[in-house]
């Protein structure tokens, strides 16, 4: 029988180890020193930007109008007045730091008690958060020299905020490689319970994100970056990374177990969970290609991430790993964990009894448990039909108690619209004409107590700051931001020759929204279109590839519920050391769906794969289904406990999204490892019975791909020593 392409890979590494593993490590050093060396491009907000906003910032850049980085520090007093000295002493700091420019008269509260100091910090606005420290240690000296005096200081802007968040994600990646790594290596050393077949696939998912991260650093410069997008991809890298290596190792102990030779096992796990691996990974990274047709740069950037690590994890477990598993021979048992991992009799994980325990009710009562696990799912979904997305601005993404976050309310509380302002920009080929200069003295005017106008004489170009009501990101703000847009500015130049946009964060974040609002149909129907056709494909029959995608659909319900649940509405909030922010960040649900359409990949192909197999050899589907299930219950029961171990450290983080993705994504994994594979799955296809393999006659031409490796006497690798009698 004609060897698969992972069959072939598989062998050709373990018969050249030397080779696979010497061009693994070059190929591993020369991604990571080429990306270190050319670095990496971030995106601008300018790039960051759509619609109306998107233009607005577009026009300023290419007059080359720098936005300069705005800071507001708030100072308050018990009395009215009260204020004045602090504020004095604090300005004369602020100039004495160097970093401050354009600072202003303090600016009273309504009722005496606070002034708002308004500055910008020197140079271009994309380094101010590298400046701005001097500018944070005098504020926080006033801020002590104050206290014993009831004087309160509190500061909030484009720097301040962009240093608080760059330090966060830094920390936070820190805090997920040196605490996810861990939680992974303990897992799989109680799933093989030894040393080194424990360390295998944690060591080749770490390379494979090194490597991808150099990688990434080339690619940037082509397409520039978020700096959440690196989190993203240690995510996917190492969770996929060392799920291909488990799957692939998992196999190949197994078929040593059952007393197959070192070649014959190793060949045969190439063909089947290799396969499998191959599978799996093209359609993770098709998937992730569904999210250029968003038409925003962040998912453009996730999908580069994800592409690349998962196409690099891939390559490494079909090369490289079968390399190290031919090299290792026995020693891959080296450093046995005393009472971990025993064998039953024949060869069968334990973890394959207790599945064939939980199968018995499950087959015998398929109805029952297909309609529980349905029921079960839907309910868990029930909450998403509430979903609301907002983008998170900065002081919910860092939680209500933290310093800039309080600093933000106490600011918009006093002086309503300070911090996020929206900018009207008005473009003019004679930007000082008569009427365009009356329409924009009007215009301030309208916008009220507050607005500010630039004018770029040379430039053609003029900008409004407006103050927004409210919060400046509330529904009362969005009311305003809409009449702005519909009525007030058109009404103001109209019959003129000349562009006018409103940008600002609010409208930054309503085009985002209405662009993921476009751009979700049509990854949905790229995703779904692609699932059904690698299934099809894979197994001929259109009853698995339906299946798969609602199984699918199922999961990523199920996840939108508890996400909407436990962020929205805080119901347990607390018990993750979140809490409730009343809406998922308006870019999640998209990220979910792709990143849980591609993951579940996993399990599904891995299974339904050693089903078909298992019939390919004779048995009737129910006895099939109980074989494969069986089988490859610990396995994916490793391999989910991992995933959902990485992603709740992203659950643990301090950035509300990351919050809110390892909770989405972990809550999935889990329920379709457990209620959608042991469960929903044999039920749905024991009911099916047959007409799960049925191939319908205009599909009959698809070339028919074996699940099951034949067995022809084995040629033993050099210097392999013999399997000893005990395995």
């Amino acid at each position: 029988m004609r060897r698969n392409l992972a069959a072939r890979l598989g062998v050709w590494s373990a018969h050249h180890r030397k080779a696979a593993i010497l061009g693994w490590l070059v190929f591993v050093v020369l991604a990571t020193v080429i990306g270190g060396a050319v670095g990496t491009v971030t995106a601008s907000d300018e790039e960051m930007g759509v619609g109306d906003s998107g233009r607005a910032a577009e026009i300023l850049k290419d007059a080359g109008i720098d936005e300069p980085a705005g800071e507001l520090v708030m100072v308050g007093a018990r009395t009215a007045d009260g204020w004045r000295d602090a504020a004095a002493d604090l300005s004369k700091a602020l100039d004495a730091t160097g970093e401050v420019r354009g600072l202003k008269a303090p600016l009273p509260s309504e009722d005496g008690k606070d002034a708002l100091l308004r500055f910008a910090i020197k140079g271009p606005s994309d380094e101010a958060g590298d400046r701005v420290q001097p500018v944070l240690d005098a504020v926080d000296k006033a801020r002590q020299d104050g206290a014993g005096r009831g004087i309160s200081v509190h500061q909030f802007g484009d720097a301040s905020s962009e240093k608080e968040l760059s330090d966060l994600l830094a920390d936070d990646l820190k805090k997920a490689e040196f605490t996810a790594v861990p939680l992974a290596l303990g897992i799989l050393l109680i799933a093989f319970g030894a040393v080194v077949a424990a360390l295998l696939p944690v060591g080749l998912a770490l390379t494979a994100c090194v490597a991808a991260f150099g990688l990434l650093s080339l690619a940037s410069h082509q397409l520039h970056l978020f700096e959440t997008t690196y989190s993203v991809m240690f995510l996917m890298g190492l969770a996929v990374g060392v799920d291909y290596c488990l799957f692939y190792l998992r196999r190949e102990r197994d078929e040593r177990a059952a007393g197959r030779d070192a070649e014959t096992a190793l060949r045969i796990a190439a063909a089947t969970s290799g396969r499998a691996v191959l599978v799996s990974g093209l359609t993770v990274m098709v998937a992730m290609a569904g999210m250029f047709l968003s038409g925003l740069l962040l998912f453009k950037g996730f999908a580069v991430a994800t592409i690349l690590v998962v196409c690099v994890a891939m390559l490494g477990s079909v090369t490289v790993l079968p390399a190290l598993l031919a090299g290792l021979g026995d020693r891959i048992d080296a450093g046995r964990i005393p009472f971990l991992n025993r064998r039953a009799k024949k060869g069968v994980h334990a973890s394959g009894g207790l599945a064939g325990k939980v199968l018995r009710p499950v087959l015998a009562r398929p109805k029952f448990f297909a309609v529980g696990a349905a029921v079960l799912l839907l309910s868990l979904a029930a909450p998403a039909l509430g979903m609301k997305t907002e983008q998170l601005g900065l002081e919910k993404q860092f939680g209500s108690d933290a310093p800039l976050s309080v600093a933000y309310q106490k600011i918009t509380d006093e002086f309503p619209g300070g911090p996020a302002p929206a900018r009207v920009v008005v473009k003019a080929d004679d930007i000082g004409a008569r009427p365009v200069r009356d329409a924009l003295d009007s215009l301030t005017r309208k916008a009220g107590d507050g607005a500010e106008l630039t004018v770029h004489k040379a430039s053609g170009v003029a900008e409004i700051a407006v103050p927004l009501p409210g919060t400046g990101t509330d529904a009362e703000a969005k009311k305003a931001l809409r009449q702005l847009r519909d009525d007030t500015v058109p009404a103001a130049f109209e019959g003129m020759d000349v562009e006018a946009y409103v940008g600002g964060d609010l409208a930054s974040s309503e085009d985002f929204g209405d662009q993921l609002g476009r751009g979700i149909v049509p990854v949905f129907a790229f995703i779904t279109a692609v699932t059904f056709l690698l299934m099809l494909f894979c197994f001929r029959s259109v009853v698995i590839a339906v299946t798969s995608i609602a199984l699918n659909l199922l999961s990523v319900g199920a996840a939108y519920g508890v996400m909407t649940a436990v962020f929205q509405h805080g119901w347990g909030a607390e018990l993750i050391g979140s809490e409730k922010v009343g809406a998922i960040e308006n870019w999640m649900p998209l990220f979910v769906l792709v990143v849980l359409f591609g993951l579940s990949m996993d399990y599904h192909v891995f299974v339904v794969s050693r089903i078909r197999e298992s019939r390919d050899r004779g048995m009737d589907n129910r006895a099939a289904i109980r074989e494969g299930i069986t089988r490859t219950a610990g396995a994916v029961t490793g391999a989910a406990v991992i995933m959902v171990a990485v992603f709740a450290v992203f659950g643990t983080l301090s950035m509300q999204d990351m919050q809110q993705m390892g909770v989405g994504l972990g809550v999935a994994v889990l329920l379709d490892a457990t209620v959608v594979r042991m469960l929903l799955l044999p039920s749905l296809m024991t009911l099916l019975g047959e007409r799960n393999w049925h191939t319908p006659r205009y599909l009959r031409w698809l070339p028919k791909i074996s699940h099951e490796e034949a067995e022809p006497t084995a040629r033993p690798y050099a210097h392999n020593s013999p399997v000893p009698s005990g395995r």
